[in-house]
């Protein structure tokens, strides 16, 4: 049987030795606890496209999908299903 994957992108943003975090609002997952602009990737979206879109939601970011480097790729499998999940790297943000 095939594996039905959940992807989910995670952005890493990095600036004078510094990282950036979210705290996490009320969504019911790790609520209160901080964590880099992250998401799933939503029918139809490429990796770096739902990246793009969640740096927006969650940052008020505009990143450029062409200045996202791919540094890691995970795959693993939790008790309600198995993910892929994409660790990006902007190379040129400003602002």
């Amino acid at each position: 049987m095939r594996a039905a994957l959940v992807g989910d992108v995670h952005l890493l943003l990095f600036r004078e030795g510094r990282t950036l975090l979210l705290r996490r609002p009320n969504t019911g997952y790790e609520d209160g606890n901080y964590g880099v602009i992250a998401g799933h990737i939503e029918s139809g979206e490429t990796a770096r496209g739902a990246l793009c879109r969640e740096a927006r939601e969650e940052a008020g970011l505009d990143v450029d999908p062409e200045a996202l480097s791919l540094c890691h790729l995970m795959h693993r499998q939790t008790v309600r299903c198995e993910r892929v999940s994409f660790f990006f790297l902007h190379r040129a943000l400003e602002g």
